[in-house]
């Protein structure tokens, strides 16, 4: 009962923090369906990879780990679907964890690179939700986002970043130091960026939970149709 009264608790706190956000969103117009639709959430589809594999670690929180999803609906089992049908031989290993900040991903993201099989070929990078409904201060956000991405590159690892941004009542001087974090952390290590993982699903009820925060498997394809293209074209060799 009192877990039920916390997740209660929190979830009111996510859309309070979140809901400029979704109102926002909704003063959009709809964006263009992407070139790469893939087909409806649950339709059979045949996998044609071929090629050496791709080992590719996606490393998050509950927005990659699949809150509230079944099994292999998640972000990273969408991504690996479509690599898959677009010919890359593609394992997505998904070291998602509901509720990290990117203080606790700091913390794991060794742990969780030294006991893969082997070196990934590629990091898929997405943390910072859980910093926003904490309203954890941006330059700690940002110091652990740059220690993460620095030992990534000790190692020689490629990264797509999909990024965060903070909802407009937490106040303009938050939202500004935020929202610079990812873009300038991509310009700075070269790294492919996303940058608002929610973009176009956040604030759009047919393609969120019940929660409004979370997206369910329609928005899970939404944002895999164009996260996609951004690792495929880190896997692909140039020319």
């Amino acid at each position: 009962m009192q877990e039920s009264k916390r997740y209660a608790a929190r979830a009111g706190l996510v859309q309070a923090l979140l809901l400029p956000l979704l109102i926002a969103a909704c003063d959009r117009p709809a964006p263009a369906p992407s070139p790469t639709a893939s087909a409806a959430p649950g339709e059979a589809t045949v996998a044609r990879p071929a090629g050496p594999e791709r080992l590719v670690l996606a490393f998050g929180d509950s927005l990659y780990a699949g809150y509230g999803l079944d099994r292999g609906q998640s972000l990273p089992d969408a991504i690996q679907a479509r690599l898959r049908r677009g010919g890359i031989n593609a394992t997505i290993v998904n070291a998602g964890v509901s509720g990290d900040t990117t203080a606790a991903g700091r913390q794991r993201l060794g742990f969780v690179l030294d006991n893969l099989p082997r070196k990934p070929d590629l990091v898929l990078l997405g943390l910072g939700g859980n910093d926003v409904l904490r309203q954890i201060p941006a330059t700690e956000t940002r110091a652990n986002m740059t220690a993460m991405l620095d030992d990534l590159h000790r190692r020689g690892l490629p990264v797509v970043l999909t990024g965060m941004k903070a909802p407009p009542n937490l106040g303009a001087d938050y939202v500004t130091a935020f929202d610079a974090i990812w873009p300038d952390l991509a310009r700075r290590d070269r790294a492919a960026l996303y940058p608002f993982v929610l973009d176009g699903v956040i604030g759009n009820l047919a393609l969120m939970q019940a929660d409004r925060v979370h997206p369910n498997p329609a928005g899970v394809a939404r944002i895999a149709d164009r996260v996609t293209p951004l690792v495929a074209a880190r896997l692909t060799p140039a020319g």
